[in-house]
């Protein structure tokens, strides 16, 4: 199966120009690859390759563990079936970062532009203001869209499980002014939802008549919440965005049976949110299964393994680092909950993502 551009002997990417050239060819490779086998394609729509860990830095340390493998990363993610990556931006240089991604892997990484509600903070403490911080996200944004790497606004939202980060006054007030800068950008929201579910609602029920009409309203990413809540989501339009950490207990497998394949989409949030071995998802639908579809699921074939970060070699992934491969995982999980076919998921989640981000098909 064709591989996503990368530089294979390299942790490191290769110059825009030379990628851009590459990239091409092998999305359109891959594009007819996949017709003509009818390879079961994924999209991980909230993965945070701009987050230091794929560079090789962790703990906030200033000296690597292991060399950069993000060209590695994807490669895993392409030989399982993952066609389109859609890089969050948290704050205004993971957007930046994000946007940079997207340019680097064009046709396969895109980016969202946003202020995660844990980090705005940073508006009310911006050398120039909050509002000036704002505007710079407006234009990133617009600027973004134009050029066609831009695909949603966001992550923004209200996080009252964290307001050691941010207070909650805080959050409320710079999710309305983003939601403002939503209803101008007229793209599709990115949106988080931790503990905080009536205060959200409440927030951006207003909204919804200026923003885009559903089936491109927007996601509710990482979903956790309970089954009321959920279905006053879908009410809405929203659809629903499903990976590990919405899948860790009993009661959050039975919400997720609830979402209908029409409004489900797939992710991994990497380099967290990975199915662990104590989850509920991982004990009821991947234990004990290590040998079925050649492994690639599972991950137990060479270049799936995983090791400390201590022992990086090339080719290998390390523990406690989620991969976008692994987006197979969640697939596996929320088929086996719902009682359909893993190819059942896949295809709507495909087909819902690439429909309301406008990733291409």
């Amino acid at each position: 199966m064709s591989a996503i551009a990368t530089t294979p002997s390299s942790g490191a990417a290769s110059p825009q120009k030379d990628m851009s050239t590459v990239s091409s060819s092998a999305e359109k490779t891959q594009e007819e690859h996949d017709s003509e086998r009818e390879v079961l394609r994924y999209a991980d729509v909230g993965i945070n390759l701009t987050d230091d860990t794929y560079r090789g830095f962790y703990n906030h340390h200033s000296k690597p563990t292991h060399p950069p493998d993000l060209d590695a990363v994807l490669q895993r993610a392409s030989s399982v079936g993952v066609r389109k990556f859609l890089v969050t931006g948290s704050d205004l240089k993971q957007s930046s970062d994000a946007i940079n991604l997207s340019k680097q892997y064009p046709g396969q990484c895109y980016a969202t532009v946003g202020v995660h509600p844990c980090s705005a903070m940073a508006f009310e403490e911006a050398a120039g203001g909050g509002e000036a911080l704002l505007e710079e996200l407006r234009k990133m944004a617009e600027a973004g869209k134009r050029d066609g790497h831009v695909k949603a606004f966001g992550e923004i939202g209200l996080d009252y499980d964290r307001l050691h980060f941010c207070k909650q006054e805080v959050q409320e007030k710079w999710f309305k002014r983003q939601l403002d800068v939503a209803v101008e950008l007229q793209l599709p929201l990115f949106l988080h939802s931790r503990a905080a579910h009536a205060s959200f609602l409440s927030i951006l029920t207003p909204y919804l008549p200026r923003l885009l009409p559903p089936p491109r309203l927007g996601l509710v990413h990482s979903f956790t919440g309970t089954a009321p809540e959920l279905h006053a989501l879908l009410a809405l339009g929203f659809h629903i965005g499903i990976n590990g950490c919405s899948l860790k207990t009993d009661q959050n497998l039975a919400v997720a049976r609830e979402v209908p394949l029409q409004r489900l989409q797939l992710e991994t949030d990497g380099p967290w949110c990975e199915i662990r071995a104590s989850h509920a998802g991982y004990v009821g639908f991947l234990k004990g299964e290590e040998g079925e579809e050649e492994g690639e699921w599972k991950g137990r074939r060479k270049g799936f393994d995983k090791v400390k970060k201590e022992k990086w070699r090339e080719g290998v992934g390390v523990k406690g680092r989620n991969e976008p491969w692994e987006i197979v995982k969640v697939a596996r999980v929320v088929a086996g909950v719902k009682g359909v076919g893993v190819e059942e998921v896949g295809r709507a989640a495909w087909r819902n993502s690439v429909g309301m981000f406008g990733l291409g098909g």
